[in-house]
């Protein structure tokens, strides 16, 4: 039997006790409220994810919220992929063909990657077309382990540097004409280039697409050429003689550029085919352009087109990554 001062001592150990276990139920309910806010906030941040996985649709503006360590949170922002093509073709729209001729057009950033492509016909090259002769040969004599002979890089050169039409024939023919180049093509990811009929090289077909695929062998880390054969190449296209140094080189900044062109009068129309393949330098980026004509009544009316199609190919890059880096910046500023 209890007494009553023991009695009444535990009854005053138990209403003590009361408030603790109180408290402790709070805290219980308070935890089950934190982890269940916690769960839902993980639950959408996935929902959210996947929303913007599966959505073209611009993200929305950041919010920001309260975790539940009380700090706040900002939601990132996805920035709606560009339409590389979409704004390339309006570029191109703008620029003045003359009446009967065409030109196509293709771009790649070597920086972000990004690449687009105007038209999809069919162009003669010219002597763009000694470019593709001399990555073939390099291929060849890779596949061979030898390097070029004195002779080889003495036509090499004169091709490329001088356009010399001699010198491309001799290596044409080396190649095995239309054969060793199309296979050689095949290698290189080209897949709308024909080589040209027995002798006629200046008439391989090919399209804009099909030349930036090639400029990527010669330019780019991922080729089946060599670094040393990629660098030979590169080091004679930035050699051009003088008074070929037009075409592409008209979008670069300076003279931060390498390219091959090529001219020509067809015997049948009296028109001309007037292209230009190469890489530029524009803002301290560094771009793939083609550009191919054909159906000008001149060599100047030719060159003018492909001249001012690709400052307005490479402008719509560059005008396109200054927009979308400035909307980056106040997409930053915004969250900070």
């Amino acid at each position: 039997m209890e007494s009553p001062r023991a009695t009444s001592g535990s009854r005053r150990a138990r209403r003590r006790a009361r408030p603790r276990r109180r408290a402790l139920l709070y805290v219980s309910l308070a935890t089950v409220a934190v982890v269940g806010v916690t769960a839902a906030g993980t639950v959408y941040v996935k929902a959210h994810a996947r929303d913007n996985a599966v959505s073209s649709a611009a993200s929305p503006a950041p919010s920001s919220s309260a975790s539940a360590s009380g700090e706040a949170s900002v939601e990132p922002v996805t920035e709606p992929a560009v339409d590389r093509d979409a704004l390339l073709g309006s570029a191109l729209a703008e620029v003045t063909v003359p009446s009967g001729a065409k030109v196509s057009a293709a771009v790649l950033d070597l920086d972000s990657g990004d690449s687009a492509a105007y038209g999809h016909s069919a162009f003669d090259t010219a002597s763009i077309v000694k470019v593709d002769i001399l990555a073939t040969l390099l291929l060849q004599a890779q596949d061979a382990g030898r390097h070029l002979t004195a002779t080889e890089k003495a036509y090499a050169t004169k091709m490329i540097e001088n356009s010399d039409n001699t010198s491309a024939s001799q290596l044409w023919d080396a190649i095995g004409k239309a054969a060793g180049l199309d296979a050689a093509n095949k290698r290189f990811g080209l897949t709308s280039t024909e080589g040209g009929d027995g002798a006629l090289w200046g008439l391989t077909q090919t399209t804009a697409a099909d030349q930036l695929t090639l400029l990527q062998q010669v330019f780019g880390d991922d080729s089946k050429l060599s670094e040393a054969s990629r660098a030979y190449l590169q080091g004679l296209m930035k050699t051009v003689e003088s008074d070929q140094r037009w075409g592409v080189s008209a979008a670069a900044d300076g003279a931060e550029f390498a390219l091959k062109n090529g001219w020509l009068a067809r015997s049948t129309t009296g028109l001309w085919d007037v292209n230009s393949i190469g890489r530029v330098t524009v803002g301290g980026t560094d771009y793939l352009v083609a550009v191919l004509s054909k159906g000008t009544v001149s060599q100047a009316k030719g060159i003018s087109l492909v001249e001012a199609a690709a400052k307005a190919a490479v402008g719509s890059f560059a005008e396109s990554s200054d927009s979308a880096s400035a909307s980056a910046s106040t997409s930053t500023s915004a969250s900070q």
